[in-house]
């Protein structure tokens, strides 16, 4: 594997080709900053915050019970918990259900996403952070990794 100083920040040769001190493009703060999944944009308190709020919303006895009420795409996360039932508050039946993808999923990538790295199979957030591997300056922990009681799998 690759080690931390080896590590480029994203779109490097690009970020390089405007790196101009005498005749700056951009500022340094803005050329040089980490790049940020699109969910994660809104700045990692808000996505902590939201966090948060599932799990204080979804007790452990409704998330332990995540396969009876949600039988396809079963919620894996109780963060992932709180927005089906918002979902399903919007969009009620099996045939809006069925409009959404399922499978495991990395950083809102599909789960072919899922092979690309061996460490991707143990993670369940959608954030761009659980990626890790020294590309985020915040990365996520072990606490984000996915509960191997729930099945995400969809249908029995």
């Amino acid at each position: 594997g690759m080690k931390k100083e080896d590590v480029r920040i994203e779109k490097w040769a690009i970020r390089k080709a405007f790196d101009t001190p005498d005749d700056p493009y951009l500022p340094d703060d803005i050329l040089w900053r980490q790049k940020e999944q699109f969910s994660d944009g809104v700045g990692y308190g808000w996505v902590d915050h939201l966090k948060a709020i599932a799990a204080r919303e979804v007790s452990d006895q409704m998330f332990a019970s995540a396969k009876n009420r949600f039988p396809h795409n079963t919620p894996t996360t109780k963060e992932g918990y709180r927005y089906r039932m918002i979902f399903e508050g919007l969009f009620p039946g099996e045939a809006s259900e069925r409009t959404v993808p399922g499978g495991k999923s990395i950083a809102c990538s599909t789960e072919r996403a899922m092979n690309w790295d061996a460490s991707f199979a143990k993670r369940a957030d959608p954030s761009g952070r659980a990626v890790g591997g020294g590309v985020h300056d915040s990365a996520l922990g072990d606490e984000f990794e996915a509960d191997d009681k729930v099945d995400a799998g969809g249908e029995e």
